[in-house]
């Protein structure tokens, strides 16, 4: 439990908050210096002083999932890498083109990606933006470079140019809304700034961030700013796999079928401008996907 302690020195009233927590045999106290007097905004503050620091924790329970991971792909025979990547290929088209709205079914993306089959009474769209998809995806895998605004374009373009041209690769000049959201994404105004703005903290905190708190921020960010006329979800997604698979984790695949609180977690974090949200909900699922390395 987080607990306000007063402290006088003197004739001065400074203010803490303090929280006991285990570290191996030991319980130590951790602390955070509030002031002289008791800012308005103390839940937030709590909030923000637990999380950070059951961050450490999480992130010595992700550089396990990477480290037997990482085993467990040097022992796999190549063919059964080269399998597993089609089925996560295949998994995450589905999921995220179904988050945005896809009629495919899981068993009519297996078909249509691995062996050719286009789905009968179906929106060609949707099959053709799947494949786009999964080709997209091996794109990303195959680039060496950084992430920049010109490779985000490129996939984007190649995404779209097939179903929609008119939009594929470019940024939006009109102004969008969210169905079912209380977010309203930025004016086209402004998104040039925000853009540089983000690529900017990228290249600050690519080596400095914990790689999957860095793929979730990517993620979070890049879809509040919303810069494409439709796509912005699935291009988050791909840059968030693509963070997590240049530092060797596992990539992440968001099921359709958790998608409420993936929206959620979402909305709450862009209403409230607040990361804490949004980052405590993927930690969650990131270590809940992968707690079969964590035995």
């Amino acid at each position: 439990m987080v607990n306000i302690r007063e402290r006088k020195v003197g004739n001065e009233e400074y203010y803490y908050l303090e929280h006991s927590v285990r570290e191996g045999k030991n319980v130590v106290k951790k602390e955070v210096y509030l002031g002289k007097e008791i800012p308005k905004d103390i839940d937030k503050i709590k909030k923000k002083f637990i999380f950070d620091l059951y961050k450490e924790k999480w992130f010595s329970v992700f550089d396990k999932i990477k480290s037997n991971y990482k085993n467990e792909q040097k022992i796999m025979p190549p063919s059964s890498r080269v399998k597993a990547k089609e089925t996560f290929a295949v998994k995450f088209t589905y999921n995220t083109q179904r988050i945005e709205g896809s009629t495919l079914s899981l068993r009519e993306t297996a078909k249509l990606l691995e062996r050719g089959i286009t789905p009968d009474n179906k929106p060609i769209n949707d099959v053709l933006e799947a494949e786009a998809h999964k080709n997209v995806f091996y794109e990303m895998l195959k680039h060496n470079g950084g992430l920049s605004m010109q490779i985000v374009l490129y996939w984007h373009k190649k995404l779209f140019e097939r179903t929609k041209p008119d939009i594929a690769g470019k940024t939006r000049t009109h102004q969008v809304v969210i169905s079912m959201s209380k977010f309203v994404p930025p004016m086209p105004a402004e998104i040039d700034f925000l853009l540089n703005e983000f690529f900017d903290w990228y290249k600050k905190n690519e080596n400095k961030l914990n790689p999957v708190e860095l793929a979730a921020l990517v993620h979070l960010k890049f879809v509040t700013i919303h810069p494409f006329g439709d796509g912005n979800g699935r291009i988050s997604r791909l840059m968030m796999n693509f963070v997590l698979n240049k530092f060797g984790y596992p990539m992440f695949d968001i099921p359709y079928d958790k998608r409420d609180g993936y929206y959620t977690a979402l909305e709450r974090s862009q209403t409230k401008k607040e990361e804490t949200p949004f980052l405590h909900w993927f930690f969650k699922r990131y270590i809940k996907e992968y707690k079969t390395y964590l035995k």
